[in-house]
């Protein structure tokens, strides 16, 4: 640690203002803050001291994606090869994880290399430090994309994301919008023969082989999805990158709940307004939707509901900022994916419109639990005086 200490010392005095490198100082104090802990503090006010800081709460969010990645990689490689008919125990567990680690590893470089390099080049011209935001929108990107998204589609799509979506705003905590989420909504709204059907949830499949996801199947028609609800839980379906294991997901909502970066209301209130709508449907009924029939918790392990509601929707940026709030946007995110998903049936998953729609409206859910309060509060303070 003396050694890196040493020579990010030498490197500063070179960034120094008037230096030749000067240009590079925000790049050089980006790399030195992820080493180290910022040597810049607070001299005066009133300020939370606290021992973590923007940075360490992004990389518990990339620690508890983790699991949803490796698992991603070796679901990749198990459809993979399940396509082309082998079998698990003929092909080994290496085999498998390494076909989809290579894989997945391209859209891991290409998001980061895209949004990292937009970042510096956005920090360099301001003159401001560069931003830890997108440490986590540059894991978040490939984990909601098909295994077989072409890279140029998708380095388009992370660059969309990272201009209009964060930058033009001002950047990371002035964006209204998931940046995730709008490479996605990019991505499917640009090339939707590349994000839907069955030939890009599986990497390289047969030709023979259907390739659909359960809701994929929903949407032609049938009564329940072919996989099994084990097989749906574990995570063995085809799907995005991430987006199939909900024991994957709930490892990671473990730590982010248990380390108060994500926000348990939010979660509760999505999943809650999901089998409220859900629920509703299955009291409605119909005989030519088969998909209103649906129990309300296929809805948790279908698609991409579960990653969004841990992931997504508690993006501390895009959410709703008030206690209230975050009930209401929560539950409105759980009772819009359902309906999305079965009302329309050109569009099975609902979550990603869902939890943009709903980023939108946030702000205003925000300032009607203040402004109630504010109320609240005068017609107590004028009933105090009349006492008086």
């Amino acid at each position: 640690m003396k050694t890196i200490r040493k020579f990010f010392d030498n490197l500063n005095t070179k960034v120094e203002k008037g230096k030749k490198l000067h240009c590079l100082k925000s790049t050089v104090d980006a790399f030195e803050s992820f080493a180290f802990v910022s040597k810049d503090t607070a001299k005066s006010g009133a300020h939370l001291r606290d021992a973590i800081d923007m940075k360490r709460a992004m990389s518990l969010v990339i620690i508890a994606l983790v699991p949803s990645l490796l698992f991603g990689m070796f679901n990749v490689g198990y459809q993979h090869f399940i396509s082309q008919g082998q079998t698990f125990a003929e092909v080994g567990f290496w085999a498998v994880f390494l076909y989809g680690f290579l894989k997945v590893l391209p859209l891991l470089v290409v998001s980061y290399v895209v949004g990292l390099g937009i970042e510096f080049t956005f920090a360099q011209f301001r003159g401001h430090e560069v931003n830890e935001g997108y440490l986590v929108t540059g894991m978040l990107i490939p984990l909601i994309c098909p295994p077989d998204v072409p890279l140029w589609q998708l380095a388009i799509a992370v660059a969309f994301a990272v201009i209009i979506g964060k930058e033009i705003f001002g950047g990371t905590g002035m964006n209204f919008l998931n940046p995730a989420l709008v490479a996605r909504a990019f991505l499917f709204f640009s090339y939707p023969s590349q994000m839907s059907g069955d030939t890009v949830w599986i990497a390289d499949k047969a030709d023979a082989f259907s390739g659909a996801t359960p809701l994929g199947e929903m949407m032609t028609g049938a009564i329940s999805p072919h996989s099994s609800l084990m097989d749906m839980f574990l995570g063995f379906i085809p799907g995005s990158v991430g987006e199939t294991s909900v024991v994957a997901i709930l490892l990671g909502a473990a730590l982010l709940l248990l380390t108060g970066i994500a926000s348990w209301r939010i979660m509760l209130s999505v999943f809650v307004g999901a089998a409220a709508m859900g629920l509703t449907f299955n009291w409605i009924g119909s005989s030519d939707n088969s998909y209103m029939n649906l129990p309300f918790y296929y809805h948790y392990l279908m698609g991409g509901f579960m990653f969004g509601a841990v992931f997504m929707a508690t993006d501390p940026v895009t959410s709703s900022q008030t206690n209230k709030g975050k009930y209401v946007y929560g539950l409105l995110i759980g009772v819009m994916a359902v309906l999305i998903r079965v009302v329309n049936p050109a569009y099975p998953e609902g979550m990603m419109l869902s939890i943009l729609l709903m980023n939108v409206f946030a702000p205003l859910i925000d300032y009607f639990v203040v402004d109630g309060n504010v109320k609240r509060r005068m017609k107590r303070w004028k009933v105090e005086i009349k006492e008086k």
